[in-house]
């Protein structure tokens, strides 16, 4: 599908003041960004992929130039981490057997996921608990011939879905999972979790200094930012508010207390987020709204005709607006996905991952541009 991005977004005062921010930070006023830019064709970022979908849709695909695959999702049975039926098993083995097409690609179990980690907190919280989870972890990645497990609790101490208990020592037992998993785990294989994007994830769910020695890399899920009352980009690369979320704010953040750089990865998102009721006012851009549903990059081809699309140089983000039906869309498509590749690179980053493969049309789709982008020299 193609957008015409005849229309921009116009705010003179903002355009102003945050065009001579953006042009200052190209400068170089950063000395992260000094020191990135002097040698930014010398890291080819990796691409770690999530995949929820089933045994045979994966092969539709072409997992050149992925770093990692990530099955989504495995959950708690007790204290133990457990596949959930017979054939999300037989996913796992056809994903892990795909290593044999694909000697680069390391392949990943997921725990838990938005709604998938409800007892967590409690099961976390004793070292039997933690025990058994580390064990049956290092079974299931041995059994499987996999190479490691990426967490996704949502979220240690703050709330995250619904109805899952959340406390106060969620924190200082995140770092003992970690412990627990580094003591029963191989040596070579792949310990990362899955980080939420905003501050209050940043400041209070985990404590960085104790956890970042023991793992491989944090993924910083740079998507969802908006979600339910406001209109936003839900994914965008730079803020064009002092309030405003982003991968980039995200970044500073950790590197400001000390995370390496080369263990941070951030994220893309391979669907759009729909809001309804949305004025037209900023052609629907940070207004009041409701959000009404996700729609998969591969399925941008049914939204209801009569969408204008925008870009805000600012953000890097695409965005759509339906009159008619005030709809408002915020998505990632091929421009800002090779930004946010490149920005993986000039920045010494690990990586970048996106959510998620099923998502995406297997031929010309998002992670094509994203594998091209990681391996051009700019």
């Amino acid at each position: 599908m193609a957008y015409n991005y005849s229309k921009m977004n116009t705010q003179p005062c903002l355009s102003i003041a945050y065009g001579i921010a953006s042009f200052l930070l190209l400068l170089g006023c950063d000395q992260r960004a000094l020191n990135s830019s002097a040698s930014k064709t010398s890291v080819q970022p990796q691409v770690i992929a999530y995949y929820s979908g089933g045994k045979d849709a994966i092969d539709q695909y072409d997992l050149r130039g992925v770093s990692q695959l990530i099955y989504s999702f495995l959950h708690l049975k007790g204290n133990e981490l457990a596949i959930d039926n017979a054939s999300d098993s037989l996913t796992l083995m056809h994903l892990t057997g795909l290593k044999k097409q694909y000697p680069q690609l390391k392949v990943l179990v997921s725990l838990g996921g938005w709604g998938g980690c409800k007892t967590c907190s409690e099961v976390f919280s004793s070292p039997q608990g933690r025990k058994d989870f580390a064990e049956s972890t290092a079974q299931i990645i041995a059994d499987y011939n996999a190479d490691g497990i990426d967490l996704d609790w949502e979220y240690p101490v703050v709330q995250g879905s619904h109805g899952h208990p959340v406390r106060k020592d969620d924190k200082d037992n995140f770092t003992e999972l970690v412990k627990a998993l580094k003591k029963e785990m191989q040596p070579n294989d792949i310990l990362s979790f899955a980080a939420g994007g905003f501050p209050a994830y940043l400041e209070q769910s985990i404590d960085w200094a104790a956890v970042m020695p023991l793992i491989s890399h944090v993924n910083i899920m740079s998507y969802d930012l908006y979600n339910s009352k406001e209109t936003g980009h839900h994914t965008p690369l730079y803020s064009n508010t002092s309030e405003s979320r982003s991968t980039d704010r995200s970044v500073q953040y950790l590197l400001n207390i000390g995370v390496p750089a080369d263990q941070i990865v951030i994220g893309a998102a391979f669907y759009g987020r729909i809001w309804e009721n949305v004025s037209c006012q900023n052609n629907g851009l940070f207004q009041p709204a409701q959000f009404k549903r996700a729609i998969g990059y591969n399925n941008f081809d049914r939204l209801e005709p009569g969408y204008e699309f925008y870009w805000d140089d600012v953000a890097k983000a695409p965005y759509g607006y339906h009159p008619e039906k005030k709809l408002f869309l915020s998505f990632d498509d091929a421009r800002s996905i090779t930004l946010k590749t490149q920005y993986a690179r000039e920045n010494k980053l690990k990586g970048i991952m996106f959510w998620e493969l099923a998502n995406d049309r297997p031929q010309d789709g998002l992670l094509k541009a994203m594998i091209k982008a990681s391996q051009s020299a700019d």
